[in-house]
């Protein structure tokens, strides 16, 4: 396992604050997939976030055998640390002063979906038990939503926004009007773009995560040697496709057997490119149907987030996008793209200023689309798409 931990501390007796109309810390817990995470997140009464412990640990060695995740696996990992970081959170929030007590944090947040089920029963379950014993508010946080929010953390950006959400298991542009208003506009009718990254991946031999290998086997490829589909490009409605793509890369892998590294480079940076072609093109659409539903486009920031927002054939895309057509594009720091507590706590501390709170009885959500009334796609099967 590996571990990354505060990306900013402070001393815990700057936290003993009036909590009427003072500072709020939230302690937030995430274990929707493969990393376990713990953090703690001071909402500052000007309406900015710092975060004063994240602490991530991951379960790649794990799972990197069986090719990608395995739940059972999963669940088992979350268990045997979930208890151990939350403690490094607490002590690394304020280390020079002995870090952080119970009294100074104010409410719980737990991811409670979407995710691998039993990897959520594991922090939410635990999250639920500390909010019980030391008498404190819990939050039940919608995975997406945390991701959707990040960027008021970091950037301090604020609703009205397109986001691209831009996962593992989730790729869609969502109209982020405001805390808890979301209105869907694409998704995708197959496979989300982390999963298209993954099995490019694993049809190449390059291990798993896929979204690393294959940017670093893309980094000195020709991108042009290979003629790879742009799924959907140009079509009128808002949503995204790649298994065709994926299946274009198997076959075109299979005429070029054996294959080289130089194939393997020039195969990778030729699907990157066409990733970046077809969301370019996804994202443009809906980006002036955004604008027609709330502010004049040109004025609609675009905020990016997700595991895949890592990638930088991507966001070099999408900031060329947004130079070209004078919109702002914000990213989250790399460190904060992939699954991490920091949002967990973030959109905790964001609903509980607002009087969002969860009951304790809350359960664990497989699927939890942000959009709950936005009607099916067709294409993406008899369950919807994934959010």
């Amino acid at each position: 396992m590996t571990c990354a931990t505060d990306m900013e501390t402070t001393t815990a007796a700057a936290l003993r604050t009036d909590r009427a109309g003072g500072p709020t810390v939230v302690l937030g817990i995430e274990s929707s997939c493969d990393e376990t995470a713990v953090a703690l997140v001071r909402r500052n009464t000007d309406g900015s976030g710092t975060i004063l412990s994240n602490v991530v640990r991951s379960q790649w060695e794990q799972h990197r055998p069986f090719g990608g995740v395995v739940p059972e696996i999963a669940a088992r990992a979350h268990i045997e640390c979930i208890a151990e970081i939350t403690g490094d959170a607490l002590a690394t929030a304020g280390a020079d002063s002995g870090g952080i007590g119970w009294a100074e944090i104010d409410c719980i947040a737990a991811t409670a979906g979407p995710g691998l089920v039993g990897g959520l029963l594991v922090g939410l379950t635990f999250a639920k038990g500390l909010a019980l014993a030391h008498g404190k508010p819990f939050l039940a946080i919608n995975h997406l939503e945390a991701h959707a929010l990040t960027v008021g953390l970091t950037d301090a950006i604020r609703p009205p926004y397109l986001l691209l959400l831009v996962s593992g298991g989730h790729t869609q542009t969502v109209l982020v009007r405001d805390i808890d208003d979301y209105h869907r506009i694409g998704s995708t009718i197959d496979d989300a773009l982390g999963e298209a990254f993954d099995k490019t991946a694993k049809i190449l031999g390059l291990g798993f995560p896929g979204g690393p290998a294959v940017e670093a086997a893309a980094r000195d490829g020709d991108a042009a040697r290979f003629a790879l589909p742009r799924p959907l490009h140009g079509r009128a409605e808002p949503h995204f496709s790649f298994a065709g793509l994926k299946t274009a890369i198997r076959r075109e892998a299979e005429r070029q057997q054996p294959l080289d590294d130089a194939t393997i480079a020039d195969l990778t940076a030729s699907f990157e490119a066409a990733v970046c072609a077809s969301v370019i093109d996804r994202v443009q659409l809906a980006h002036r149907l955004a604008g027609d539903l709330t502010a004049p486009v040109r004025d609609l920031p675009i905020v990016v987030a997700g595991g895949v927002a890592a990638n930088k054939r991507l966001r070099g895309a999408l900031e060329t996008l947004g130079a070209e057509c004078g919109v702002a594009v914000y990213f989250p720091p790399i460190a904060l793209c992939t699954d991490n507590g920091a949002m967990i706590a973030w959109a905790g501390a964001e609903r509980y200023v607002r009087g969002l709170t969860s009951e304790l009885d809350v359960a664990a959500r497989a699927r939890w689309p942000l959009d709950e009334s936005a009607a099916p796609i067709i294409g993406a099967g008899r369950h919807g798409p994934n959010a």
